[in-house]
């Protein structure tokens, strides 16, 4: 019987590991295969996870430069803005004030008053017989003359309605400033309609006069020159807040609103009945106004 002794020691076969040549772990020995895998796995997700960090800085750049070229567009804009209101205000700073006059004075015979035959309620009617023919309301003595004269007048109506006045009328227009009267009336006697109010008066209401004068229609003189035939203009002393003027005719009114202002400009701006001088040129005279 074959004797028993002790067994021989079984072992387990482990499977064979490659090595693949240039691929070393941290500590400088070979990496495995499977090793290598995983290692290989990781790169491509680091890799990966850096392809789409750079693509979100992309994004983010892209996203900067649009907000960038708006921020420039907006301050672009502004700048555009601010240079159109600047040259605004530099067109507005070219207004000319029509030049005063020196010399002896003449003092105006006191303007005769008649009965108020125009149709507009409140408006007050001065002699203008045979200015022009067509206007027989009164004695041709007590007219508002038309003397050109070279120095200031001292008028009897406030502001005048007509009389002596200087021989160079002013171009019509918005004024910021107030004009010499003895422009002025000449400006009455070619048919302008001459709009005042005083200096005092709300901005927001000056702002509503220069709207109904820029709204009227232009007229052209016989000459062919356009004007609106309107000045507007402050006059310190005014004894009403508005008052608008044409030769011989006055109205004195408490808004810019009042609509008989549109009334008297129908009836008496450059009319062949009331206009002294009808045809006559308000433009190529002195001044430059805001706005004609």
């Amino acid at each position: 019987m074959p004797s028993s002794g002790p067994s021989a020691p079984s072992f387990t076969r482990q499977p064979a590991v490659t090595y693949l040549s240039g691929d070393t772990d941290d500590d400088g020995s070979p990496v495995p295969n499977t090793k290598r895998g995983k290692q290989a796995a990781r790169r491509e997700r680091v890799a990966a996870l850096r392809a789409q960090q750079k693509r979100a800085e992309r994004r983010r750049n892209l996203i900067t430069i649009g907000a960038v070229a708006a921020v420039v567009a907006v301050i672009i804009g502004g700048v555009a803005w601010y240079a159109a209101s600047r040259g605004s205000t530099a067109s507005s700073s070219a207004e000319v004030i029509p030049p005063g006059v020196t010399g002896t004075t003449t003092v105006q015979a006191a303007a005769h008053q008649v009965p108020n035959t125009s149709g507009i309620p409140g408006v007050t009617e001065y002699v203008t017989t045979g200015w022009p023919a067509a206007s027989h309301n009164g004695p041709a003595a007590e007219a508002l003359a038309h003397d050109h004269v070279s120095g200031p007048v001292t008028y009897s109506v406030t502001p005048p309605v007509g009389g002596p006045h200087n021989a160079t009328w002013m171009n019509c227009g918005i004024y910021d400033q107030s004009v010499p009267n003895e422009r002025a009336v000449h400006n009455l006697e070619h048919g302008a309609v001459w709009i005042t109010y005083q200096p005092s008066l709300p901005q927001s209401e000056v702002s509503q006069l220069r709207a109904f004068v820029d709204k009227q229609t232009m007229v052209t003189s016989v000459g062919g020159a356009a004007s609106r035939y309107m000045d507007l203009t402050p006059y310190p002393g005014l004894p009403s807040p508005i008052v608008i003027s044409s030769w011989g005719f006055q109205l004195k009114v408490s808004s810019p609103a009042d609509p008989r202002l549109q009334q008297f400009v129908n009836k008496f701006r450059a009319s062949p009945t009331y206009t002294p001088e009808y045809g006559s040129a308000c433009t190529g005279g002195v001044g430059t106004p805001l706005q004609t």
